[in-house]
């Protein structure tokens, strides 16, 4: 069998047993792996990290294992699943199979004739939806109270369609909660089509939208209502929704969008349809039950049916009771709850009365039921079920599995695949009477707790955000000094540094989601160590979007902080913690200091830049601190090559050159490929082009390798000024394009600026004149926007040359 056989059949298995087919992301690893490439090879391809590649593949060949009855692994995949082919003829069977377990192609207006067992009475829906797809629609929102199954629906009708791609967004319940627009789509472009995301906004809204023009896609959008006011529009914080809704329903993307909401959604501005969804009727009530092996009365199932309005969320929760509380006999729950039900037939007031029940029937059940309230459910959308256990500190052992088991059959938790959480007006239920309890700080504690323990190490973007979720527990119980504490928390990372969250997020992209939590914390953190720290990211953050002066400014804050720290320091330490104390804040004193010298660099001061690298190199030299003298010697020979110094810059270079790269690159290259970059772009301006392409050529290997997209970008940009000195003009103009493009992807403005202006000097070198003078201006416009006169006066006086 070749690699796509397998691949069809592999997904048509997955399809049967879950009920979803497999990820891009796991095709990709399937279809490689099949041909013998390298987790390292099949990241590098698809654009994520090997880290994210490897949980994924761990996934996959868990889930063959089970189905084949043998262990499938990475190595040993192709020849046992070729020896299960053979051995049980399923070769021959696979076009057959997928003729019968595939789900039929999309064609509006023709609805599936099958449901699942556990979703039924929805044809003449999703024949509704076909119909308003067939008719152009490309967003529909489907309307109802809480419990009707819009998600459901939503879910299953566009599993039922073959769309390339299904992007999910859950609505947080809460307002405070809702994730921004911005880190929606950046999510998207990262994670769904595997580029780098822009800071710019509206950058990323064309980028999206070309993939919608190009690709059909499926998105979801689940619980809108909390985003939007008494009028049915988007809340003021949260407008951006509807610039991405503007694109969503743009009469030219290929995609279709499901938005499920309690409310009417009310913009004028968008091309949108509305489908009230009905309650479910008595028969597929009866139908559900008849599958869940419930005995029917249908006398009974009438009045409860009417009772509960059909609510298809109502459904499920007395089914839970019944199996668990009645034997599945549905008379007997009926003759001892009738009297109590209430009259209203609002989800709500259910929900209230089974969680009654539960708390009556069992404590600890309900106890947990409330406690599991504090998870958000949004960046993580589900918990595992170590989770659970960190919430039953009062619950022996033995019971604690007992306990979760008892709301999995009462229908009050949802879980799938080791994962769970709570139905949103579950949810709901379960805030209310957290708040009300005397635990609402003890429980966000222990979450908090358990999503810092649970992460020891950073190695992909899950377990960034992950780690980041014990920071909203702490915010919920406004204790903002361990808020801060988590962005500060370090770990080891997927580069071998052993970094603060906050610094390991940033290298990963996530830029949208640290800067909005050191917002809301850093005016509320009175630690001196944690505010200096804090700023110190801060200001990085500011430098890569490009707001060099607010870095300036921040990095300034922490030496202020950091003096006024060693200053109440005794003048000779003695215990080991005053010890720490005077080497950390130190540390922070010369690393804001080189902080600021890379600044300066980007603003074309070079006299201030070596200053500041000659004040790291005295502080720090021979000291506990010395890496950062390394680091400022690197930093100053370039500056030197810069300044037209180069005697001064050769000695600092080949000082540094053996010491950084053979005693300490062998063991940590990660942590050292941003200054590699930094040597050999020294070398360039020196005119040593075979050193100078050797450093760039290693940085380019651990840009790839830890997905450094920025070093990448820089490196490119180097080694694109070697090609250009040596009149290998096609090759410079490659380099000088994809350090562009991929510049553009993370919003560099500093070096996008610098690799416009490099370009310009390569096609004034061709004599191309109207090419130079155009990236030349694109260079003034950048450096303009930054604030950076020097820059621009660098680029003019190469115009005029």
């Amino acid at each position: 069998m070749d690699a796509e056989a397998v691949l069809a059949w592999v997904d048509t298995l997955v399809l049967t047993k879950t009920g979803q087919r497999l990820s891009d992301l796991q095709k990709t690893i399937l279809r490689k792996v099949w041909q013998g490439h390298k987790y390292l090879e099949i990241a590098a391809d698809y654009g994520c990290t090997e880290g994210h590649v490897k949980d994924v593949g761990s996934d996959l060949w868990k889930f063959l294992s089970q189905q084949v009855g043998e262990k499938i692994t990475k190595t040993n995949c192709r020849t046992a699943l070729a020896q299960y082919f053979q051995t049980t003829s399923i070769t021959s069977q696979i076009s057959r199979t997928q003729s019968l377990s595939a789900p039929p192609p999309f064609h509006p207006g023709i609805a599936p004739t099958t449901e699942p067992t556990n979703f039924v009475g929805r044809t003449t829906a999703i024949a509704h939806l076909h119909r308003l797809a067939s008719q152009g629609a490309k967003a529909i929102v489907i309307q109802g109270e809480g419990g009707l199954g819009k998600t459901t629906l939503a879910q299953q009708y566009l599993q039922a369609q073959e769309f390339e791609v299904v992007l999910e967004l859950l609505m947080a319940k809460e307002t405070q909660n809702i994730t921004s627009a911005e880190r929606v789509v950046e999510e998207w472009l990262q994670h769904d089509f595997g580029q780098e995301p822009s800071v710019d906004f509206g950058v990323n809204l064309g980028r999206l939208k070309r993939q919608l023009q190009t690709r059909r896609i499926g998105i979801s959008i689940d619980n809108l209502e909390p985003a939007l006011d008494l009028q049915g529009r988007l809340l003021t914080a949260h407008r951006n929704y509807v610039e991405l809704l503007r694109i969503l329903t743009d009469g030219r993307v290929r995609s279709l969008t499901l938005i499920t909401s309690r409310d009417r959604l009310c913009e004028s501005s968008l091309s949108l349809l509305h489908y009230r969804l009905p309650s479910l009727d008595q028969e597929a009530w009866e139908q559900f039950f008849r599958h869940q092996e419930i005995a029917i009365n249908e006398s009974v199932l009438q009045k409860m049916h009417r009772a509960y309005g059909g609510n298809a969320k109502a459904m499920g929760i007395l089914c839970g009771a019944i199996q668990e509380d009645f034997v599945h006999d549905m008379a007997a729950y009926w003759r001892e709850n009738d009297g109590d039900l209430l009259v209203t037939t609002d989800l709500k007031d259910l929900v209230a009365s089974q969680v009654n029940r539960l708390q009556a029937l069992d404590p600890p059940a309900y106890r947990l039921f409330y406690r599991l309230g504090c998870y958000r459910y949004q960046d993580v959308p589900t918990i595992p079920t170590a989770a659970l256990l960190c919430l039953l500190w009062d619950v022996p052992p033995t019971q604690q599995r007992q306990t979760i088991a008892s709301l999995r059959n009462r229908s009050l938790i949802e879980h799938h695949n080791g994962g769970y959480w709570l139905h949103p007006v579950i949810r709901a239920e379960a805030i209310a009477r957290l708040r009300a309890s005397d635990e609402w700080v003890t429980v966000n504690h222990k979450a908090a707790e358990f999503w810092t323990t649970s992460i020891p190490a950073i190695e992909t973007t899950k377990d960034a955000l992950q780690a980041l979720e014990a920071y909203y527990h702490y915010i919920e119980i406004n204790d903002f000094e361990a808020a801060g504490s988590v962005i500060l928390k370090s770990r080891n990372n997927q580069w071998q540094q052993f970094l603060p969250l906050g610094s390991t997020l940033y290298r990963m992209g996530l830029l949208q989601p640290l800067l909005a939590a050191i917002t809301q914390v850093i005016r509320n953190v009175r630690s001196e160590r944690n505010l200096s720290e804090l700023y110190n990211i801060w200001g990085d953050l500011h430098w890569i979007t490009g707001k060099i002066h607010q870095a300036i400014a921040c990095q300034e804050t922490t030496m202020t902080l950091a003096h006024q720290a060693l200053q109440s320091l005794p003048a000779a330490p003695q215990t080991p913690a005053e010890k720490h104390q005077l080497y950390y804040f130190k540390m922070l004193k010369v690393d804001s200091l080189l902080s600021i010298g890379l600044y300066k660099i980007d603003l074309w001061e070079l006299a201030d830049a070596a200053r500041l690298f000659q004040q790291v190199i005295a502080l720090a030299q021979n000291t506990e601190h010395h890496r950062w003298a390394e680091k400022a010697t690197v930093c100053l020979a370039l500056v030197n090559s810069y300044l037209n110094l180069p005697s001064a810059s050769l000695t600092l270079v080949e000082t540094i050159y053996h010491s950084l790269l053979t005693e300490q690159l062998a063991e940590h290259s990660g942590r050292f490929a941003y200054f590699i970059q930094i040597l050999g772009q020294t070398y360039v301006n020196l005119g040593n082009f075979e050193k100078a392409r050797a450093m760039h050529q290693m940085a380019l290997t651990f840009s790839e390798a830890g997905c450094y997209t920025q070093i990448k970008a820089k490196t490119l940009n180097g080694l694109a000024e070697i090609e250009r000195q040596q009149s290998a003009f096609d090759i410079a103009l490659n380099h000088h394009a994809e350090a562009i493009a991929l510049l553009e992807q993370i919003g560099a403005k500093c070096d996008l600026a610098e690799a416009y202006f490099q370009l310009g000097l390569t096609h004034q070198k061709m004599n191309n004149i109207v090419s130079s003078q155009t990236n030349f201006e694109r260079a003034i416009q950048l450096f303009t926007e930054m604030q950076a006169p020097q820059q621009v006066l660098k680029v003019k006086q190469a115009q005029r040359s």
